[in-house]
């Protein structure tokens, strides 16, 4: 029998999406064994140690993220490298100190020994797991992004397809023989002003794959509340019901046009020999 894998990033300390992204995995009768995390599980919400918890429950493999590294080796910063004056250096230091202040030690403890890099078997190829780029963790690498960015982390990998994460958008590009995957995150919206968030489902076929790009859907008011109670910036809270990102400076020009333009994603269905792009399915 044909078995799905499912995919999903950033879960951002968001214990009712991460709640809601096992129950889909459910419906989708995806067991814990093909369902593969790409880093952050605790961020921008309130309850870090509660959705680590919901994940090494499950024994979900889990990528390092550039928040696990920072936190799991106790540095004074989520290790995104912004700008400094940056708004997202502000807003991050703010979560970075409440993740800090309240993970525990094995938590953290876990955090520092994920790997890096995952590799698994998925319809006979080889697909390398990552968070941002193959030799730097914490890389932004979008849609928009150069082929130029893509062949070089490829020519890292040794592999066929790459999936990363990081970037906190959904998409998919391909090139012959190869493929680039990111599920988007679970924790927080898409910039698109919807409140909805995204994970990802992949299928072998024969010769090649079945791609969705799957929308979550979550009462996100208790997630919200949360936050504000414990002080975490605002427009993180706000962002779970806008869907708008409270700072867009780490986007490319050509992701901050789509800012809040409602995302839609048809199946995919690629092999080796074809070219997809969902960027173009932002309408």
């Amino acid at each position: 029998m044909t078995q799905s894998w499912l995919i999903f990033g950033g879960a951002y300390g968001n214990l009712e999406a991460t709640r809601a992204l096992f129950a889909a995995a459910d419906e989708l009768n995806i067991g814990a064994d093909h369902i593969i995390c790409t880093g952050d599980v605790a961020a921008y919400c309130a309850d870090p140690n509660a959705v680590v918890g919901l994940i090494r429950a499950r024994n979900i493999a889990v990528v390092m993220g550039n928040c696990e590294e920072s936190l799991g080796l106790g540095r004074d910063d989520c290790g995104c490298g912004f700008e400094q004056g940056s708004a997202c250096l502000e807003l991050s230091q703010n979560w970075h100190a409440f993740n800090s202040a309240q993970l525990t030690q094995e938590n953290r403890t876990w955090m520092a020994a994920l790997a890096r890099r995952i590799v698994v078997q998925i319809g006979g190829f080889t697909v390398a797991v990552i968070h941002g780029g193959v030799g730097e963790i914490a890389k932004f690498i979008f849609a928009s992004s150069p082929d130029e960015t893509f062949h070089q982390e490829f020519g890292r990998a040794n592999c066929d397809i790459i999936v990363a994460g990081h970037s906190g958008l959904p998409f998919t590009r391909s090139w012959p023989h190869r493929l680039w995957h990111n599920a988007g995150v679970i924790g927080m919206p898409a910039n698109d002003a919807t409140p909805r968030t995204w994970f990802s489902v992949l299928t072998p076929e024969p010769g090649g794959l079945t791609i969705d790009h799957l929308e979550l859907t979550y009462d996100y008011s208790d997630t919200a509340k949360k936050m504000i109670a414990q002080r975490l910036p605002a427009g993180y809270a706000e962002c779970l019901n806008t869907g708008l990102w409270p700072s867009r400076d780490v986007l490319p020009e050509g992701e901050k046009r789509q800012t809040g333009r409602p995302l839609s994603y048809a199946r995919l269905h690629w092999t080796p020999s074809n070219h997809l792009d969902t960027a173009a399915s932002a309408p």
